[in-house]
């Protein structure tokens, strides 16, 4: 008898444990599990000192950013980007509340300014004396966007100055029609350096790096190129997606806010000041890129 009861309280303990185990090797990954590693990035708490980077309520299907965005490490591949991973649930259909990092508008028009890179903006982004373009050749934009709060906020560029005003064009545009972006502001060189997490969303112009799976210097480095929404719009060359969290967005066909699509309002725009998309593209789809040169 004292046998059998030991046998059946530990079938009735592992039943238990399996009724408790996840079942989704996709939610492992929201966990920071798979074999990955957790980092911290350090405060991330947004400019303005609010606690989650959204006011109060939330429109329906809006979340607040997750704790575990840009900690989970990736591994890398032969081609030194991180190995792709399954998009987390929350992700498939990202509609995240943008973290104000500039002051939102004080009202729902549109506004801008173009002007020099000041000195602590150009400090922060990546901008070096090696890199191809002369500082006092960028210039530093900051424009009205609408996130998928359904809410005003202020983004911030570095482009070359020669086409700030026209990409200015650009986002009033969008900001018209009210085309949802999660993120707008400057890369800084700790990100550039960074190791791969693969679900960074940022819209962004000047960056000072190589073109993908290349050593010539990308367009993004001379400041005339503009990444959209990257995560709802990757790059995508065979095996290469960026960035690697972003694999639901590989289906075009299931459209989602924030996706690019040919002859939307996005192409529309950058096509009237005569620059080219990445979807476009032959060899690689690179649908959150716009350039100047097509390249």
């Amino acid at each position: 008898m004292r046998t059998g009861t030991v046998r059946v309280a530990a079938i009735l303990m592992l039943a238990a444990a399996l009724s408790c185990s996840d079942p989704d090797p996709v939610d492992d990954q929201e966990t920071g599990r798979s074999g990955e590693v957790s980092v911290d990035p350090g405060n991330t708490k947004p400019a303005d000192g609010s606690a989650g980077g959204a006011r109060s309520s939330l429109p329906k299907k809006v979340s607040r950013r997750p704790a575990w965005l840009g900690k989970r490490v990736l591994p890398r591949g032969p081609d030194g980007f991180g190995i792709a991973r399954a998009t987390p649930k929350l992700l498939r259909d990202r509609r995240l509340a943008t973290e104000d990092l500039l002051p939102p508008p004080d009202s729902a028009r549109f506004s801008s300014t173009v002007g020099p890179v000041p000195p602590d903006v150009l400090e922060r982004s990546t901008w070096q004396r090696t890199c191809p373009v002369d500082r006092r050749d960028l210039a530093y934009v900051t424009t009205s966007f609408w996130g998928f709060d359904r809410r005003p906020h202020t983004g911030e560029l570095i482009v070359h100055r020669s086409v700030a005003r026209p990409l200015v064009s650009v986002f009033r545009t969008l900001y018209e029609a009210r085309w949802p972006i999660e993120e707008m502001r400057v890369t800084t060189r700790a990100e550039l350096d960074a190791p791969p997490t693969g679900d960074g969303n940022n819209t962004g112009g000047f960056v000072c790096r190589p073109g993908r799976l290349s050593t010539d210097w990308s367009e993004h480095a001379y400041g005339l190129a503009v990444d959209i929404n990257p995560f709802h719009n990757p790059y995508v060359r065979d095996r290469v997606v960026l960035p690697e969290r972003a694999l639901a967005y590989r289906n075009r066909r299931w459209h989602r806010p924030g996706m690019i699509r040919g002859g939307d309002v996005v192409t529309r725009a950058f096509s009237r000041i005569g620059w080219s998309w990445g979807g476009d593209w032959a060899s690689s789809n690179d649908w959150m890129h716009f350039s100047r040169s097509g390249g």
